[in-house]
């Protein structure tokens, strides 16, 4: 008989939470990289929507879904951690109900290993919960610990989690190393830890989209941004590996919508993404795509604003953060004059509506005034982009990590919560009550273009 593992994806506990195309893509690259290597595996996502016992039992309001598979998650209101008592906000967990969490697991007998991811490092009490609970369900099972809470905040997370081990390394070669610990060993051949195997959206109860990577890694290094820590080397796939997954998808399995995680898709399109979305074009097969993560702005060329037009993409977002070229010159390097203008330019002359184009505007960096982000605000609004503010979170691992500590209020080193961007936490009380001019001024915006 095949070993069996059970993979989690835990709760969000936080002020807000919303599926903008939300999935943990990497725990479902690991699970179906491990499937392929001979283990049985048990998938459960306590963020799942679409869960029977949820839709048929559930005294919560249903979550409302809206275009293109994105919406709200099931929610309840929960109390509060102490360190956010004094926050005048209500803190809920989102997704399953414990009991359904707990009934998922007892159907899964004898388990080898649980293992659980873990995403922003404010998440980290819905992880403690998980675990908690699997410990209590297959007590003995070793509990293993991964993802990004437990590589940024690797000693809080060995700490608190309650987790058995706890994976700080990059790649599949970590997760072997702590299986073995525990006597594990893959039932089949060692397979080569560069291979890729497609995600397991599979084991999901319903797939309203997919999300695709066709690179790791980005070659900028941007001050506010862990990805270099993360995934410290660029890598590509090949383009027409990607094409056939994405039609695998599309023709197996019916999906239509696909979101691109990369940090980095459109930087060197000519050998690359360029060459994917000829392909994707060239098969006309009706799908929709949408890009969550920011695209660099200089890359969005006339050329490549048309090949995204032709290939179907629905939902544009620029990486703006600021208008302010000095400060770019400290953060990020990414845009020069009129860099902005020209995309914005290209993207309209090839057919886009504003209503598709999105500017994503750090607010709350430390040191940031609240008139740079109004003049911001209304640079993109001039250049018929509509405006998103992206609450600025402090990361470990970063270069602005000390200059965020030095500034907050809070004790950003010793409390994760604390790196909460709802908190707006490098901002000083007087910049905070300016957010709800900086809200309204959006809205203004967004009522222009609709």
């Amino acid at each position: 008989m095949k070993p069996s593992l059970i993979l989690i994806n835990p709760w969000i506990y936080d002020f807000s939470a919303y599926d903008l195309w939300s999935k943990p893509f990497g725990l479902l690259c690991l699970a179906g990289w491990l499937r392929e290597s001979g283990f049985n595996i048990h998938f459960i996502d306590c963020l799942d929507i679409h869960h029977p016992d949820m839709t048929e039992n559930s005294s919560l309001k249903p979550p409302k879904r809206h275009l293109y598979g994105t919406g709200k998650f099931w929610r309840e209101v929960v109390p509060k951690p102490s360190p956010l008592q004094d926050i005048p906000r209500p803190y809920s967990r989102y997704g399953l109900l414990p009991e359904v969490f707990e009934q998922e697991l007892r159907k899964i007998r004898k388990p080898s290993a649980i293992l659980i991811t873990a995403l922003m490092t404010y998440w980290y009490p819905g992880v403690m919960e998980a675990i908690r609970l699997a410990k209590r369900v297959h007590p003995g099972v070793p509990v293993i610990l991964g993802g990004i809470y437990a590589r940024l905040c690797h000693e809080h997370a060995v700490i608190n989690s309650g987790a058995d081990s706890v994976v700080s390394g990059h790649g599949k070669a970590s997760l072997l190393a702590a299986l073995d610990e525990y006597g594990i060993r893959l039932p089949g051949n060692r397979p080569d830890l560069r291979s890729l195997a497609y995600p397991a959206f599979d084991l999901l109860t319903e797939i309203d989209y997919v999300c695709m990577m066709t690179s790791s890694g980005c070659p900028y290094r941007c001050q506010y941004c862990a990805s270099h820590f993360l995934q410290p080397e660029r890598v590509k796939r090949d383009p027409d590996e990607v094409l056939e997954e994405i039609v695998f998808w599309h023709q197996d399995f019916a999906v239509q919508d696909f979101a691109f995680y990369d940090d980095a898709l459109l930087v060197a399109p000519g050998n690359h993404a360029g060459l994917l979305f000829e392909g994707l074009a060239r098969l006309n097969l009706n799908l929709r795509f949408h890009t969550p993560n920011a695209l660099h702005v200089r890359e969005i060329t006339g050329e490549i604003s048309r090949l995204l037009h032709r290939t179907g993409f629905r939902t544009i977002r620029l990486g703006l953060e600021t208008s302010d070229l000095s400060l770019h010159r400290d953060l990020d390097n990414k845009l020069s004059g009129g860099d902005f203008e020209r995309a914005m330019h290209n993207l309209l002359e090839a057919g886009f509506d504003t209503r598709q184009i999105g500017a994503y505007i750090l607010i709350g960096l430390p040191g940031q005034t609240v008139d740079s982000v109004i003049e911001t605000i209304n640079f993109a609004g001039a250049n018929a982009a509509i405006p998103y503010l992206s609450e600025y979170s402090p990361i470990p691992h970063t270069p602005l990590w000390e200059k965020a500590v030095a500034c907050s209020e809070h004790d950003l080193s010793s409390e994760p919560l604390f790196h909460n961007n709802t908190l707006l936490p490098c901002w000083d009380e007087a910049k905070k009550k300016e957010l709800l001019r900086l809200k309204r001024l959006v809205s203004e915006i967004r009522e222009r273009y609709r």
